[in-house]
């Protein structure tokens, strides 16, 4: 009883703390990985649930491949079997990110590892397109799964140093040393790779796409997906553009600038590259877009952050749609149309995928739920038979939810 009754006190915390300089008013899987997301060498948890061991990336501190700290990045691998012998999934993990020393410097004593391998788990739980089990990860269960822990507060995307605050901005080079050291590992005869993210790590799924198609030859079938990574350069109800704002500091204190598309940066400031509606378009390797249309972490932080709120008429509304005002729905459906118009010119081409749901609701794919039709599926299709279908070719797959399914969250 009183085990659970401190879980029950740690995640009323979490829901609703100050973290990396921004409230975050979500679920878990965004700010901090899922309580019950741990580290290690495989194990069975209550039978069925996947603990995999923490990997320090080979030669990580020669390679200056550091979390903020200075200390080891790090993986999780859980090596796949039979037909999936040489198949890679990598998964990036989320975590927000990191726009000043302060915020940066918070990140190195988290609980959840954001800043320091000093504080990852020894174990993490694989769930979903993470999964082991062929009931609940049927397409990918038996790859070569792998988690990259998130650790630089920067997607994986910079390259700079703090020394004055003692903080290392290693995130582009925490991204190649783990693919170097992944490839030793036999990911270099892959046959199929799929690489993936959620929220931070979605959009880092996004920024590093071709890199991770280069690393491979022709013959290999390579794509990315980016789950809830599509971040909108959106105008806040207060008038502001807290995000842009916000990811400026991230942008020029972490020396991105460098690491972003060239493509993008010939054209557009840094920060605009850092938005994923400028740089889509132009990405040559198969994408897969998953996003809600309603995504819970860009309404709270970006289209509603509490400082555009001070009297918290949308406290009910960024909660559950159905409590939502008729001015705030029409708010909320510009911020819809803007997602859609944003992906609209992507969709074209035949290689690239999409499933955009109305549900209030961030990071989908590592929900154990992913094939089940309860879950939010659209077409007849859940997200993990979409998925599917894209990455194997059987179907071109571009589905919108033309409704708001209304949902809570809880």
């Amino acid at each position: 009883m009183v085990k659970f009754l401190w879980i029950g006190i740690v995640t009323a915390l979490v829901f609703r703390t100050w973290v990396d300089g921004f409230v975050e008013e979500k679920n878990l899987d965004e700010t901090v990985p899922s309580l019950s997301e741990t580290n290690g060498s495989s194990q069975a948890f209550n039978d069925t649930l996947l603990m995999v061991e923490l990997t320090l990336v080979k030669e990580a501190a020669a390679k200056g491949a550091v979390c903020l700290d200075g200390t080891a990045s790090a993986y999780h691998l859980h090596r796949g079997y039979g037909s999936g012998a040489n198949s890679w999934l990598i998964h990036l993990q989320g975590g927000a990110w990191c726009n000043d020393t302060k915020s940066c410097s918070n990140r190195t004593t988290s609980l959840f590892g954001l800043g320091s391998s000093a504080y990852m788990e020894p174990y993490m739980a694989f769930s979903g397109i993470l999964s082991n089990q062929s009931e609940e990860n049927p397409e990918f269960f038996n790859w070569n799964r792998v988690e990259l822990r998130y650790c630089d507060g920067a997607s994986f995307s910079g390259d700079s140093e703090r020394q004055e605050a003692k903080l290392q901005f290693r995130g582009q080079r925490i991204w190649l040393s783990a693919m170097d050291d992944l490839m030793s590992k036999g990911m270099r005869d892959a046959k199929n790779a799929l690489l993936c993210g959620c929220s931070a790590g979605g959009l880092s799924a996004i920024l590093h796409c071709d890199e991770f198609r280069g690393l491979f030859p022709t013959t290999t079938k390579v794509k990315c997906l980016s789950d809830a990574g599509f971040f909108l350069d959106a105008v806040d109800i207060s008038g502001e553009r807290t995000l842009r704002d916000y990811y400026s500091g991230v942008v020029s204190l972490q020396g991105v600038q460098e690491n972003l598309p060239r493509f993008c940066t010939s054209h557009l400031d840094p920060t605009s590259c850092f938005f994923p509606e400028n740089l889509i378009v132009n990405i040559t390797t198969p994408l897969f877009i998953l996003n809600s249309a309603y995504d819970s972490w860009q309404i709270n932080n970006s289209l509603v952050p509490p400082s555009a709120d001070p009297c918290g008429e949308w406290e009910s509304c960024r909660y559950n749609l159905a409590s939502c005002s008729a001015s705030q729905m029409q708010i909320l459906q510009g911020f819809r149309n803007q997602m859609l118009n944003a992906v609209k010119q992507f969709s074209m081409p035949n290689q690239n995928g999409m499933f955009i749901n109305s549900c209030l609701v961030h990071c989908q794919t590592k929900e154990s739920a992913l094939f089940a039709h309860e879950f939010p599926a659209l077409g007849n299709k859940t997200i993990g038979e979409a998925l599917g279908d894209w990455y194997f070719d059987r179907s071109e797959v571009k589905v919108v939810d033309e409704t708001c399914c209304d949902l809570a969250l809880e």
